[in-house]
């Protein structure tokens, strides 16, 4: 445990743990080693870019993200570009994911859900008028900021292929929110589509769960393309009546932004975002990027620093198999959590096994490390690397009452599980 620390540098920015994953890039935490500010790095590998003839997109995309300034969207500072990787440097958000708030405490108050709602279109809107659309609203792209505001995060880094119709062909995104035009495979509009799944997450918002929600993925994409769902008796008419209106299977006779903002329920407490617009912005960064020449590749290095920790305090960072530990404030979008083991290693996995398939999933092992924190003790670490976020910590909840009894507890929890 004793080993030194091998830390990565990018230009000005220490470079720490992974905070989301997708197919094309990874999301690190970085920190200015400057300023001392706390940044997320958007790593992508410039060979699949290329390969996907993706490059101009990301040029266009970024830069226009370059030019974004809105409350409710995440800030992008900068992009840099080394030999083999390109960095979006973006706004790091402190607060978590939105629906952290559905999981924690169940279905929100209308009015709680209306002011989120209301400063998700306000972003959505902002972006649609200067040509960037989202393409995969879900709740993982859903932040809030250290007061408690909305941040959509990836908006407009989707980079999706768009043909000659001016119409973007690439299905994407997590099967719930997708729009049923996407589903289809005839082409689609990015705005409208990013309407719908708005409306997916206003329902979820004020309902607690999913509109369209199947374990067969044919069946989910059925009740999606005739939009078969049903609202909870609890929600105003009102609500009712805007929520059908957006999910409409139909783009064409689906409702408008501009109708949104006119609309009864929405127009309530309504407060219109103030900020100033951007100034002049530099894009020389977003040219140099893709030009393949030293001079315009940012350095890359890693250092060495000798680590603090030892086996004992990274047991204790372990205290059973708790929601609460997914979430760690400080270091952003966590989404994993640990136990620590007296079982055996084989066992340990065996349990897992017979906890998963009475739950419905195959378990694949591939690429599995096992360390020994200590003599006869195991740590384990329970990570999400996509999917929707209702659906994990259902899963994540029953995975926990069959794994007790190979999770180590300490007398601390001991004493918690005697109190409830």
């Amino acid at each position: 445990m004793s080993q030194p620390k091998i830390k990565r540098r990018v230009g000005k920015y220490e470079v720490g743990r992974t905070i989301g994953e997708g197919t094309f890039a990874k999301v690190k935490f970085g920190r200015n080693s400057e300023t001392g500010e706390s940044v997320a790095l958007k790593i992508l590998d410039k060979e699949k870019v290329l390969k996907h003839k993706m490059a101009e997109q990301i040029k266009r995309e970024v830069a226009t993200m370059k030019l974004i300034k809105h409350p409710n969207v995440v800030r992008l500072y900068e992009v840099m570009g080394s030999k083999t990787k390109i960095y979006i440097v973006l706004e790091f958000v402190t607060g978590g994911e939105l629906f952290d708030k559905i999981v924690n405490h169940g279905r929100m108050s209308e009015d709680e859900a209306r002011r989120y709602f209301q400063q998700l279109i306000n972003a959505v809107d902002y972006c649609h008028s200067r040509g960037v659309y989202h393409r995969d609203l879900k709740p993982e792209n859903l932040l809030l900021d250290a007061y408690g505001n909305l941040k959509v995060s990836d908006f407009g880094l989707s980079a999706l292929s768009q043909q000659d119709d001016g119409l973007l062909h690439t299905t994407c995104g997590t099967p719930n929110y997708v729009a049923p035009e996407v589903l289809n495979d005839r082409g689609y509009d990015g705005a409208t589509a990013d309407l719908w799944s708005c409306g997916v997450i206003l329902f979820v918002l004020v309902a607690g769960y999913l509109p369209f929600d199947d374990p067969n993925i044919m069946n989910l994409y059925k009740k999606i393309s005739v939009a078969d769902f049903t609202c909870p008796p609890w929600l105003s008419f009102s609500a009712r009546k805007l929520i059908t209106r957006i999910l409409d299977p139909n783009p064409m006779t689906r409702v408008t932004i501009p109708e949104i903002l006119d609309d009864e329920w929405f127009k309530k407490d309504y407060k219109p975002p103030v900020f100033e617009e951007n100034g002049e912005i530099n894009l020389d960064d977003v040219e140099a990027v893709f030009k393949d020449s030293e001079e315009h590749h940012v350095t890359e290095k890693k250092e060495e620093h000798p680590t603090a920790m030892n086996a004992f305090e990274l047991i204790s960072m372990s205290k059973g198999l708790n929601l609460e530990n997914l979430f760690d404030i400080e270091q952003g979008f966590k989404r994993e959590t640990r136990f620590t083991s007296k079982s055996p290693a084989d066992e340990i996995i065996n349990k897992i096994e017979e906890a998963a398939k009475p739950l419905g999933f195959d378990v694949q092992k591939k690429n599995y490390k096992i360390f020994q924190v200590a003599p006869s003790i195991h740590m384990v670490e329970v990570r999400k690397a996509k999917g929707d976020t209702l659906e994990f910590h259902k899963f994540y909840k029953s995975l926990s009452k069959c794994l007790e009894d190979v999770v180590w507890k300490t007398e601390d929890d001991m004493q918690m599980q005697g109190k409830n």
